[in-house]
């Protein structure tokens, strides 16, 4: 047992003949020294015995009533405790299973565990780090680790304080290494490494005057594994559908990469042609069908699609709101709300969540 300066203490047995204390007889711990194990104790009744643990003094602590503000505070200390060792317990477990350790091909484990733990799949959760809740060898240490200085010592505790510091800190514990896995596998699935719950962002719960992100329903490119992946996907503000599809706002920075990503397409389909041994007009003109042209004239965004729709007049001029956004091509292309962690690069700055409505 060790002592801290405060503790109230009784008197169990001094070996001392010439102290009038008597066993039962109370005071305060005015220092104690762990090494030599000399407690130093104002006594009640005007003593200063010190008491010389290791020569047969014994003296036992006087549990203070911590009332049930205390007591929560002291299970929130080990609910941290326990965050912390089941965040370093994931971190580990996503070396094993997503990192450098990991056997196999392991892409599409990252997304596999959101979904899991998103739908609270039994299966997938029984696989992430959890607390052992019956292991009870190591609780006292925990105890003694976390609780705060003036929290009763863990010999003082009942049975349900026993029981409900044990599971503070494994809900501190699974908690964590829950939402540590989850960011694990967020940073992964990003292609900037944000680690941001991006779960709003799910096309199907991008809603009017909400975030999202978006890709032309063409943008779907075959990677150098096979895989169909976005190039580029675009963050907005879906202010409107047209036909079943997203009408979007942006700023000036992601209309510049629409523009941008609209000539590298461009630039794509001219070399599959030119591979094909197609040149000179008709190589222009087969691109020109194909794709529009996009460019910027000042501040307005020019749209070519004569050839597309074999018309002449086909040439948009796109034009900045009051607040300098712009909707590219909306109600013309097919654009659509797609997940993040499907495109290799996202331009401009994903917003964080709107605010929900409080009761």
């Amino acid at each position: 047992m060790t002592y801290q300066r405060g503790d109230r203490v009784a008197l169990e047995h001094t070996g001392d003949p010439h102290s009038r204390l008597r066993p039962g007889d109370e005071g305060t711990v005015r220092r104690y020294n762990p090494h030599l194990r000399v407690l130093d104790v104002d006594w009640d009744s005007g003593s200063r015995l010190s008491l010389l643990l290791d020569d047969g003094d014994r003296a036992r602590r006087i549990p203070t009533p911590i009332g049930e503000a205390g007591w929560e505070r002291v299970l929130d200390a080990l609910g941290t405790g326990g965050a912390a060792a089941g965040r370093s317990a994931a971190e580990w477990w996503a070396q094993d299973v997503l990192g450098g350790r990991a056997p196999g091909d392991v892409r599409e484990r990252p997304r596999e565990i959101l979904a899991g733990i998103d739908n609270g799949d039994p299966a997938m959760l029984d696989g992430l780090p959890v607390a052992d809740r019956y292991a009870l060898e190591h609780d006292a240490d925990r105890y003694a680790e976390h609780a705060p200085p003036d929290a009763p010592a863990w010999e003082e505790l009942t049975v349900r304080q026993l029981d409900e510091a044990r599971w503070a800190w494994c809900d501190g514990f699974d908690g964590a290494a829950e939402a540590e896995v989850a960011r694990q596998c967020r940073m992964i699935l990003h292609p900037d490494g944000d680690d941001r719950d991006m779960s709003y962002l799910r096309p199907d719960r991008v809603g009017l005057g909400g975030p999202g992100v978006f890709a032309g329903e063409w943008a779907w490119t075959p990677n150098g594994d096979g895989d169909l992946r976005i190039p580029v996907g675009f963050a907005g503000t879906l202010v409107d559908t047209w036909k079943g599809w997203a009408v979007f706002t942006c700023t000036r920075q992601v209309a510049e990469a629409i523009v941008a990503e609209q000539q590298a397409a461009r630039d794509r389909y001219r070399r599959q042609l030119v591979a094909q041994g197609i040149a000179g007009e008709r190589l222009d003109r087969l691109v020109d069908q194909a794709l529009a042209r996009l460019w910027f004239d000042g501040d307005v965004i020019v749209a070519d699609e004569t050839r597309v729709h074999d018309d002449p007049v086909a040439i948009d001029r796109v034009a900045p709101d009051a607040d300098g956004r712009y909707v590219v091509m909306g109600r013309s292309w097919t654009w659509t709300a797609v997940h993040p962690y499907d495109c290799d690069r996202i331009a401009g700055r994903i917003p964080d969540p709107p605010p929900q409505p409080t009761a």
